[in-house]
């Protein structure tokens, strides 16, 4: 048996990362991983995802050449490459953690892992044989998965998951995607931007239903406008794959309507991988679907944690790599602040792009606030217009009283790189007046967070 101060279960960007920074406090590390190093998030979701979103982009791009006075003629895609390369890019980042886990002497251990009793985790590999390994602290970071609907059964063939929706063979002609969270709409967009028919089927009143209403419209706007058909208050009552593609049955408040397609992605949501890993065996509390956790992601049992997708936080990758480097600091014995889960920010890679952190707007009122609200469209952005991207908007909403950033939501191109202005001022508690005093270089982006407070402060300059 071997014996380390740390094992991991599970290598997603919750699983490595924690390893990592347990390695770097001086703990004697071990992961195991009972697929490829890097998880769902490497390997199927992220990073292939941007690729294929990339794909889609630059496609696009080549297509409206001429709106930028240059002429590209016979575009075509080959829709296999695109997939090829997707799988490339993920390939290239799991070998970078295998580095990763070298480089900081982790042990890795292949194989399916079993919490046993006494801080023990058993792992048997792909050819049965079993081996068994002790840890002084043992962290679970098992992750997530597609969750399946009892109307739509995933067959991998005709109803499809997120996996199966980035390794298709050929393209298909008519898609059907139910649920429209960050997963369902980035394969809309993607597969919408190469040319598939495209219908998005959301059981609640408006697409994006997490976001600020402001973007779930302009959403919608803008994916009606590139051909998107958009379904809300409806719901995939069950389908039919006798024949040669779909007939999906769909309820709405106007009645029954059947969409026919060549497949269906579900994209209803996760379900986590807390089955047949021990948790009964020890006693570790749950909750709907969920692993039980304090403050620093202990479970009710000592020496067992859980941090990522299995616990109730967010289900993000960047939630998961910060829980885990929190979790390893306080075993270690370093002095940690438990994570503001009310600043995490939240980005949907879609075209226009989707980012936001905070309170929305219906929310802020809620709570009870005295609120300040600026917006300022791209359209009123030199850098927008010049780059031919002036769809969406900044939005900001302020405390009148105190000038407290309560909450920051973004629609259009690059907004997921612009958010983090927004997490870094709410946690340096900065207030209305710093960001609008704040210089941001022009011709950017950026400018548009500025316009935006200042519009909320009946400052704004240009518009």
């Amino acid at each position: 048996m071997s014996n380390f101060d740390v094992i991991v279960l599970g290598s997603g960007p919750g699983g490595y990362v924690t390893a990592i920074r347990a390695s770097q406090l001086g703990l004697k590390t071990a992961i195991v991983e009972k697929e490829n190093l890097g998880g769902v998030c490497l390997n199927w979701g992220c990073i292939p995802t941007k690729a294929l979103l990339k794909s889609a982009q630059v496609f696009e791009y080549l297509q409206h050449a001429s709106d930028y006075g240059l002429k590209a003629v016979g575009v075509d895609k080959d829709f296999d490459a695109v997939v090829k390369r997707s799988r490339g890019v993920a390939d290239g980042m799991s070998k970078g953690v295998q580095f990763l886990m070298k480089k900081n002497k982790i042990e890795v251990i292949k194989g399916y892992g079993t919490l046993k009793k006494g801080k023990k985790v058993s792992v048997k590999a792909a050819d049965g044989s079993v081996t068994e390994h002790e840890g002084k602290n043992i962290i679970i970071a098992t992750g997530a998965r597609s969750r399946e609907l009892p109307s739509l059964p995933q067959d991998g063939k005709k109803i499809i998951g997120y996996r199966e929706a980035m390794t298709l063979k050929s393209q298909p002609k008519k898609l059907i995607v139910v649920g429209s969270g960050a997963i369902g709409i980035e394969f809309a967009h993607f597969y919408n931007a190469m040319g598939t028919e495209v219908t998005v089927v959301e059981y609640l009143p408006r697409i994006v239903p997490v976001e600020d209403e402001d973007i779930s419209k302009q959403l919608e706007r803008s994916f009606k406008k590139a051909g998107v058909k958009i379904m809300t208050s409806a719901e995939v009552t069950g389908v039919d794959t006798s024949g040669a593609g779909v007939k999906a049955t769909v309820k709405t408040s106007k009645g029954e309507e059947i969409l026919e397609a060549d497949m269906v992605l579900s994209a209803v949501g996760i379900k986590t991988n807390i089955e047949n890993i021990g948790l009964e065996d020890l006693g570790i509390a749950t909750d709907r679907d969920k692993i039980l956790v304090n403050d620093f992601y202990q479970t009710n049992i000592p020496g067992y944690y859980a941090i990522g997708d299995v616990t109730p936080g967010q289900a993000l990758a960047h939630v998961a790599s910060a829980e885990g480097i929190l979790c390893v600091e306080k075993i270690a014995g370093m002095h940690v602040e438990a994570l503001d889960y009310g600043n995490i920010p939240g980005c949907t890679y879609c075209s226009p792009e989707i980012a936001s952190v905070g309170l929305t707007e219906a929310q802020a009122k809620e709570a009870g606030y005295d609120i300040k609200v600026g917006k300022f469209p791209f359209s009123a952005s030199g850098k927008a217009q010049a780059s031919g991207a002036s769809d969406g908007f900044v939005k900001v909403i302020f405390d009148a009283k105190y000038g407290e950033w309560l909450g920051c939501h973004m629609i259009g191109a690059g907004v997921t790189d612009l958010i983090a202005e927004a997490v870094l001022g709410r946690k340096l508690e900065t207030t209305g007046h710093e960001v609008l005093k704040t210089v941001h270089p022009h011709p950017t982006m950026s400018e548009a967070v500025m316009e935006a407070v200042a519009d909320a402060y009946d400052e704004v300059i240009h518009l």
